[in-house]
């Protein structure tokens, strides 16, 4: 396959996984790259730009002249909603506005990939959905109520039977990765919090619950999440197939937690469960007192991510564990440790004068 004949629409690329995989393409020097998003980036662009509202039809035919350059589409666009059948509404019709725009104006289309995540087995912050069989495989049954993830899954598996491009689905859990300005980002939430206890002069509480101190987690590195998606992408072993990436390893938050705190030159403080979205409504003029005082990049408070996200993922009562059997067998053998994921976040988010 020749790459250079391959453009990369790259939908969501303000996230953490879009930008990831845009990185990636761009690196590797042989893409076009076109990133598609409803505001501008925060930090440097990556290929042309496209400003679509994918909740409008309009939009994206407004837009069908870039669009129709495609050759693979990798979808890691969300919109949060309140409810959960609100946001399978809302993002199913996402997907739906775009490809059908995208399918009826080209045929240079080649592959579909969806960055989905383990909430299509029920891992969730809607507490009430939380539970799921682990290891989780990717033919598990489906959980009830359905969420997005399968809604959009199906609209594709059903259309792609009349086309001439396929689709896969990852599913990663709580991808970390550097980026400014997107609401799920646990691992600036964590360093963010981190430097602020560290200003404080306080320990490094774990503000989530004893419970999820104590369970088996896991997690996905955005640079191991973006290899995955042009190894499956690109893979014509993985066509219309679904697979779950996470990091080479499990943990125990109590077990990464001082390896956190020794990063920041902290000491491990006990297990102090409290709201961090309480916790953070008056620290803005902290935060810009540490920006001036380290010379660091004026990132506004509210870039950092949402507060609540980090709320839900510091209190899952349960372990969160996905098989990797299925990738490995068709032959993604990429390897990232977990620690190895922190530390390398931090020094970008150092070296990127975000954090002191």
């Amino acid at each position: 396959m020749n790459s250079k004949n391959n453009t990369a629409l790259i939908v969501g690329a303000n996230g953490i996984a879009g930008r990831s995989i845009a990185k990636l393409l761009q690196q590797r020097g042989d893409w076009r790259i076109c990133t598609l998003s409803r505001k501008p980036s925060q930090l440097d662009r990556l290929g042309q730009e496209l400003l679509v509202d994918l909740q409008s039809p309009e939009s994206c035919y407004a837009a069908a002249a870039q669009l129709r350059q495609a050759t693979h589409i990798f979808y890691a666009a969300r919109s949060p909603q309140q409810s959960l059948q609100v946001e399978t509404e809302v993002n199913s019709e996402m997907l739906k506005n775009l490809i059908l725009t995208v399918s009826e104006s080209s045929n240079n289309l080649q592959h579909v990939s969806l960055i989905h995540g383990t909430k299509w087995y029920g891992s969730t912050h809607y507490a009430e959905y939380s539970h799921y069989k682990t290891p989780a495989q990717e033919d598990d049954p489906r959980h009830e109520p359905l969420n997005y993830y399968h809604v959009q899954q199906d609209f594709l598996q059903s259309l792609q039977t009349t086309q001439p491009w396929t689709w896969s689905a990852l599913r990663p859990h709580t991808i970390w990765g550097f980026n400014l300005g997107y609401p799920h980002n646990i691992g600036l939430l964590i360093a963010a919090y981190a430097t602020i206890s560290k200003h404080l002069k306080q320990p490094l509480c774990f503000p989530g619950s004893q419970a999820c101190y104590d369970s088996i987690s896991q997690a996905t590195d955005a640079g191991f999440l973006a290899k995955a998606a042009l190894w499956s992408a690109t893979n014509p072993n993985c066509s219309n197939q679904a697979f779950n990436i996470v990091n080479s390893d499990f943990f125990r938050w109590r077990d990464l937690w001082p390896v956190i705190a020794d990063y920041f030159d902290l000491e491990v403080g006990p297990v102090k469960t409290m709201q961090l979205t309480s916790f953070m409504e008056d620290k803005k003029p902290v935060w810009k007192a540490i920006t001036q005082q380290h010379r660091l990049r004026e990132t506004p408070f509210s870039h950092l991510g949402r507060w609540g996200y980090a709320d839900g993922v510091l209190r899952s009562d349960q372990d969160d564990l996905s098989s990797t059997v299925k990738c490995r067998q068709y032959g993604f053998q990429e390897i990232m440790p977990t620690v190895q994921m922190c530390l390398s976040l931090f020094s970008d988010l150092k070296a990127n004068k975000i954090i002191p």
